[in-house]
C-alpha cells in the first residue's frame, strides 16, 4: 500500500518529493539532471511532476486503501515559460466533481475524473498548465491492495 506517489519507483528515480508546503503537494528539487539542451528544466520532467501531482491528489482525496485503482488515461498539457530550478504544482478539482466520482465508483464501480495542475518555478514563473484524466475503477477483491 502506497501512502504517497513519491515511493512509486519511477517518481523515486526522478526524485519528486513531498513540499513543504501542503498547498503545493509535491516538488521537483533543482538539479542539473533535470535540464535541456537550453539549461531549462525538460518537458519530461515537468510532465511527470504534473501526472504524480494529479495522482497525488486522487490519493489524498480517496485514500490509499479505499479499494479503487486509478489509471492515467489522458494527459494533455500546454508549456507556458521556461522553468528555472525547483519546480511546486498546485491541484485542483471542484468538489462537486469529487463528489460525483464518489457516486459513479459507488453506483457503477468506475468513473473519470480531470484534474487540473499548474506548475510554477521557484521564482514564480508559470511554466506549464496540465489537464490529466483518469479512470478511476473499483477492485473485485477486497482483500487488493491499491
Amino acid at each position: 500500500m502506497k501512502h504517497s506517489v513519491t515511493e512509486l519507483p519511477f517518481n523515486s528515480f526522478l526524485g519528486i518529493e513531498m513540499a513543504s508546503d501542503p498547498a503545493q503537494l509535491l516538488r521537483l528539487p533543482a538539479g542539473a539532471q533535470y535540464l535541456n539542451h537550453l539549461g531549462t528544466v525538460h518537458a519530461s520532467a515537468q510532465l511527470a511532476l504534473a501526472e504524480a501531482s494529479s495522482g497525488e491528489f486522487l490519493l489524498r482525496a480517496f485514500g490509499s486503501a479505499s479499494g479503487v485503482v486509478p489509471v492515467v488515461r489522458r494527459l494533455e498539457s500546454k508549456f507556458r515559460k521556461p522553468a528555472n530550478g525547483a519546480v511546486t504544482p498546485t491541484v485542483s478539482t471542484p468538489r462537486e466533481t469529487l463528489e460525483q466520482v464518489r457516486a459513479d465508483l459507488a453506483a457503477r464501480g468506475r468513473a473519470m475524473i480531470s484534474v487540473a495542475v499548474e506548475l510554477h518555478d521557484e521564482s514564480g514563473a508559470h511554466t506549464l498548465s496540465a489537464t490529466v484524466e483518469w479512470f478511476i475503477t473499483r477492485i473485485s477483491n477486497a482483500t487488493g491492495n491499491v
